[in-house]
């Protein structure tokens, strides 16, 4: 609050009020780096999730001679999109299947990586079905046939909610976003390695180390630094809370007929439950769901308003019909269990009526 009402200093500025806030941003910065195991000059700010994914593919290949490059089939729009335009320039964009759980496994990614490959990008948890990926074996699989390849992850949907050491994980690039775990909307983060050549997609003043000029969002930024410690100090409380209503959900939602849970023999997230109802359109109970208190999502939050089945699904070999009858529950640190008791009985007097 003190840095939207008061605080008003350049970061980039010398004088006393610039070097205020300058200080303010850095420690942000060292605070989002502690959560993600990176060090303090490997984060770039962004404007969130989507920014950092565009710099990361864009950003990557623009510094490397036209060859290919290779992302999972379930990645975010924000991936795929900056992948599909690059692949109109040239580039050769391999794209890698995921198994009936929405994992890519091991022995189907070796066969896209060779001599050629310039980056692969695989997500450390998908946001529609929760699903995470064994980032560890994938990247020690990729490096293996070709120690230069890099590797990217979108972990926009994994900070804050489970633990992930960018070191550890021997990645070269890894995308954050601040709403994701509880701080302001408009601000993420790229994790970059010392050993990536990136090219800026947005110039002009050279702040971010030049990787992303403009003035930065401080306010927000603090926000993002503080919402980053705060999940560091409860993740394991946060964890604990919300598999357990991960959990009471499955179990009585496998219960009624005609439901079928996705990716539920897999490792997810503990906040996540994608799922849909036989008979019953995913934006239809989305609406009737809403018209009772509840507010869940069908597919990815960013694709709302849209009639296609989910392209995470689909890449699941899941039923263009099922897909299109999917909707996604979140859970967050104020939800309860009565709320899970509240929501089946929703659930059931909905699927009465269209019975």
């Amino acid at each position: 609050m003190p840095y939207m009402t008061g605080i008003y200093g350049n970061p980039s500025s010398v004088h006393r009020f610039g070097r205020l806030t300058r200080d303010a941003l850095e420690q942000a910065r060292t605070q989002v780096a502690r959560l993600v195991g990176a060090e303090t000059n490997q984060l770039v700010f962004t404007s969130g999730g989507t920014e950092a994914n565009n710099l990361a593919i864009r950003g990557v290949l623009a510094n490397l001679p036209v060859s290919r490059f290779t992302v999972s089939a379930i990645e975010h729009a924000s991936l795929l999109a900056p992948a599909k335009s690059m692949s109109q320039q040239k580039w050769q964009l391999d794209m890698i299947p995921v198994n009936a759980q929405g994992q890519v496994d091991v022995d189907t990614l070796q066969p896209f990586i060779n001599e050629d490959s310039k980056l692969v990008s695989i997500m450390a948890a998908n946001n529609e079905t929760g699903v995470l990926q064994d980032l560890k074996s994938l990247v020690s699989t990729a490096k293996a046939i070709n120690s230069t390849v890099l590797f990217h992850s979108d972990a926009c949907q994994m900070a804050g909610k489970q633990a992930i050491n960018f070191a550890e994980l021997n990645l070269d690039l890894m995308s954050l976003s601040s709403h994701k775990l509880y701080g302001p909307q408009g601000v993420g983060a790229l994790v970059v390695s010392r050993s990536v050549d990136l090219a800026a997609q947005i110039t002009g003043g050279g702040q971010e180390r030049g990787y992303r000029s403009g003035t930065e969002n401080l306010a927000a930024l603090v926000g993002f630094g503080m919402a980053a410690e705060l999940a560091a100090s409860k993740l394991q409380q946060r964890q604990t809370h919300l598999l357990g209503l991960q959990q009471r959900l499955v179990e009585q939602l496998q219960e009624m007929q005609g439901v079928e849970v996705f990716s539920s023999q897999v490792p997810r997230l503990p906040n996540t439950v994608q799922f849909s109802v036989q008979g019953i359109d995913g934006e239809t109970l989305l609406m009737q769901l809403d018209r009772k208190g509840f507010a869940v999502s069908s597919g990815s939050a960013c694709d709302s308003g849209k009639t296609d089945p989910s392209h995470v699904l689909l890449a699941m070999s899941v039923p263009a019909q099922i897909a299109r009858g999917a909707i996604r529950v979140s859970f967050g640190d104020q939800s309860k269990d009565e709320d899970v008791t509240q929501f089946i009985e929703s659930l059931k007097s909905i699927r009465q009526q269209f019975n």
